[in-house]
């Protein structure tokens, strides 16, 4: 489907009603102020076409022609790729205030699906409209690039957790990520749901869905997490700081091994 049959324009002279959408949820600490800043300028300073999803819904698709980027207001996506024998890869996940679509600049279509996997917002921008009002207002030009290098960033982390880590420290790497992306945008982490099943969490980070479940049991031993009675995808986590310190350990593992 276009996305201007999904999509409800917002012009920039409505940038307030944006603005308490995108600080409807707490905000803590400098991370999720920078976000609210972030959404607050973009709302101020282009047009943006907003869209809430539900779990499933698919924002672009692989192959399709690039026109916008987006950035979410709420929710968490996935990206999913085929490999060359057309199995679905889960090639990254997506939270509040995080950019989609850049690899579409180069290649001129979008190379991946976006699906979200919870209730959420997410707001389309038209790449065109962007570059002209980045000529306009160089903070904008700052954000694009700082939501540009994060994305290089992480995707740099995550190839190294996936070649160096061990299993287990690898999940523990994964959950420790997940919880930090809620905490930095002002949400508990305490106690938090993975919106993905073992098969997609192993997908992501290598791993066989039989490896998954053994590397989870084992942190649950450990007793750095432990499974909510309601559901096998809500986890409690007692101290963050042990649970990073464990996927630490297995960093620190694997850089021995490899010298």
């Amino acid at each position: 489907m276009h996305s201007s049959d999904v999509y409800a324009s917002s012009p920039a002279m409505h940038g307030n009603a944006l603005t308490a959408l995108a600080c409807g949820r707490a905000q803590t600490g400098p991370s999720g102020q920078r976000i609210a800043e972030a959404l607050r300028l973009l709302s101020s300073t282009v047009d943006v076409q907003r869209r809430l999803v539900r779990a499933g819904d698919t924002v672009y698709q692989t192959g399709q022609r690039f026109s916008h980027l987006y950035i979410l207001n709420s929710g968490i996506f996935k990206l999913l790729s085929l490999s060359s024998d057309g199995r679905e890869q889960v090639a990254g996940l997506k939270f509040r205030g995080d950019w989609m679509g850049f690899a579409g600049i180069a290649k001129g279509h979008y190379v991946c699906d976006a699906v979200a996997m919870d209730t959420g917002e997410v707001w389309a921008v038209r790449y065109d409209t962007l570059l002209a009002a980045c000529a306009r207002q160089p903070e904008l030009m700052m954000l694009l690039h700082e939501a540009m290098s994060a994305e290089i960033v992480r995707e740099r982390e995550t190839m190294l957790s996936v070649c160096t880590l061990p299993a287990d420290a690898r999940v523990a790497d994964f959950i420790s990520y997940w919880a930090d992306s809620l905490a930095s945008r002002g949400l508990r982490t305490d106690q938090i749901t993975l919106c993905m099943t073992r098969a997609e969490i192993g997908n992501y980070l290598g791993l066989t869905l039989e490896t998954v479940s053994r590397a989870l049991s084992k942190l649950v031993r450990e007793r750095l997490i432990s499974f909510e009675q309601k559901g096998r995808r809500d986890i409690s986590i007692p101290d963050m700081g042990l649970l990073r310190s464990y996927a630490q350990r297995g960093q620190t593992a694997a850089g021995h091994t490899l010298q």
